[in-house]
């Protein structure tokens, strides 16, 4: 019993003396909670005076100066937006690369197209002018006088030739004392209203050429549904001389600039192409709308050249030619040409860093200027390539051949036998350089075309009267009317459509890759031999007829020349 009873003692006291550690234990640990929030400041009423000296102590002005100079983060926990960031960055970077591959590229389209006019254009019309001439002669009743090309090459040819009389009775030296006398915030303002009235006379100007080639060239069995050859021939007629006096002030102002004494007007005109930033770098921009505004800045570039070219013109024979003068020019041209690249470069730049769209779309942007080029050579080719080049930028090169002319004319005196075979050299040094452009453009051009992939557009037939009524725009905003018995075939899981409607059999074309695409409203250029079917199922799944009301998509081969003022938003 007694051994019973000191064991239960024992135990006792090794019980009593555990609860008395424990107890100790959480004491100790409150104590040290006390002394944290005492830090802080946030004891109890017995600490308080012990958390104000603590905080006083603590809360000093080195210790938060300390802190910010060694406080630290961590840019990895955000990865992807900061390598977004970076990749804006080399996008930004690599713009004015890609960018001016692209205006190379245009340019020397421009170019190549401008040449055409002045080199061979005129032996055409020669040659087109002798078969009209020799085709009765020989007896040959049966055959056309004039194929369809050479009718619109004998038109182009009189309304040169129309037009160059006209402009022989416009007096340049009275018009640049005229816009000369005027004040520097006139012509300020003369200036940005021709340069508007330029892109209005090149919207509609293509429109007015093509329909007096169409009219020419209509097959007779059709039923008559236009005015006339003779009056859609004034009208031509008209519009490019109207549009070459008004390229001829433009020159004409810009030439005033360039003699002003303190070159104020200059500089004012110069920074009315930074205002162009503020119109375009805050707009919404899709790939699309992207495109016809490069294409509106190769004109424009193009353009300027050109105007800059006859205000040298001008300037020398002003000093009589001297090379001495040359020079003087020099650095305002050069002034204007960086100003204008410049522009063009800050422009792109930000809109495509504000839309997130990369730089390889001008390769892009090049494969189609090269895919209007190549597919002009085919034999079932449907357009000229200068008109292509016209509708695709709204760059038309006869008024602007007919104003150089008329000022190269009117510059240059030619007497004499030797003045007559230098212009013969010339004009053959001009012909080689047109030739060795389009042989180097147009191996540019399928390098361009194989690298997108796009060879098998090619070879599709030019498009027939059915396809080109159902690429009207009064037909895509038409839906197709589908009857209770073809919806019913429809939820059947059933391809039933209507008897106007073919199928697709083409497949070569769905395994290229195709280019990006967008909404936006333009005008065919390229139409394909399954237009109608891609006008109908676009964007779905399904062959039927139910699902045939979503306007359809396009890519940048159906895109049109920029549209009035330029960058035009859909």
């Amino acid at each position: 019993m007694a051994e019973a009873l000191s064991t239960g003692l024992g135990e006792e006291k090794e019980k009593e003396d555990r609860e008395r550690e424990k107890k100790a234990a959480t004491a100790g640990k409150n104590k040290e909670k006390d002394g944290v929030t005492e830090t802080l400041g946030f004891n109890d009423k017995n600490g308080a005076s012990r958390g104000k000296k603590s905080n006083l102590s603590d809360l000093s002005l080195v210790r938060f100066i300390t802190t910010e100079l060694t406080r630290g983060y961590f840019l990895e926990h955000n990865e992807a937006k900061y390598t977004e960031r970076r990749e804006r960055v080399y996008t930004c970077l690599r713009i004015p690369k890609e960018l001016e591959k692209l205006m190379t590229f245009g340019f020397f389209l421009c170019l190549d197209a401008f040449l055409y006019v002045f080199t061979l254009l005129p032996l055409r019309v020669i040659l087109a002018l002798l078969r009209l001439f020799t085709v009765p002669c020989c007896g040959l009743s049966g055959s056309r006088l004039l194929q369809p090309a050479q009718v619109c090459d004998v038109l182009k040819g009189f309304i040169m030739v129309l037009c160059y009389s006209m402009m022989s009775y416009v007096d340049y030296a009275m018009m640049y004392h005229l816009i000369r006398g005027q004040s520097v915030i006139k012509l300020y303002i003369i200036y940005n209203m021709l340069e508007v009235a330029d892109r209005l006379f090149s919207s509609f100007g293509q429109d007015i050429l093509d329909a007096l080639y169409w009219t020419a060239t209509e097959p007779k069995e059709k039923k008559r549904a236009h005015i006339g050859v003779i009056p859609h021939f004034l009208m031509a007629v008209l519009y490019v001389f109207l549009h070459a006096i008004l390229i001829m002030v433009q020159a004409t102002t810009l030439n005033v600039a360039f003699n002003s004494h303190n070159k104020s007007l200059l500089t004012i005109m110069m920074s009315n192409n930074f205002v162009e930033i503020k119109g375009s770098v805050f707009k919404k921009f899709e790939k699309n709308n992207l495109f016809q505004m490069s294409n509106s800045d190769i004109k424009e570039r193009f353009t300027n050249y050109i105007l800059l070219l006859i205000v040298c013109l001008r300037n020398m024979e002003q000093f009589s030619w001297n090379a001495d003068h040359l020079w003087v020019l020099f650095p305002d041209v050069v002034m204007v040409i960086a100003s204008e690249v410049a522009v063009d470069v800050v422009k792109h730049a930000f809109i495509t860093k504000f839309n997130d769209i990369s730089a390889d779309v001008y390769g892009e942007y090049r494969a189609s200027l090269a895919f209007d080029l190549v597919s002009s050579r085919q034999k079932n080719a449907y357009t000229d390539y200068s008109d292509s080049v016209s509708r695709r930028m709204g760059f038309i090169p006869l008024p602007l051949a007919l104003l150089l002319i008329r000022v190269v004319t009117s510059s240059v005196k030619i007497q004499g036998s030797l003045s007559f075979m230098c212009v013969l050299l010339f004009y053959l040094g001009m012909i080689t350089l047109k030739v060795l452009n389009s042989i180097v453009l147009l191996g540019t051009s399928c390098v361009f075309v194989k690298e997108a992939n796009m060879e098998e557009k090619l070879f599709d037939p030019p498009p027939s009267v059915a396809s080109s009524r159902a690429n009207s725009r009064a037909h895509r905003t038409k839906h197709v009317h589908v009857s209770p018995q073809q919806e019913s075939t429809a939820d059947k899981g059933e391809t039933s459509l209507p008897s106007d409607i073919s199928q697709p059999t083409n497949t070569a074309e769905n395994a290229a890759p195709s280019f990006p695409k967008s909404d936006s409203d333009t005008f065919l250029t390229t139409p394909d031999e399954e237009d109608d079917d891609k006008i109908i199922n676009a964007d779905t799944g399904l062959e039927g007829g139910g699902l045939a009301h979503r306007p359809p998509k396009k890519d940048l081969l159906e895109i049109d020349r920029f549209t009035i003022c330029g960058n035009r938003i859909d």
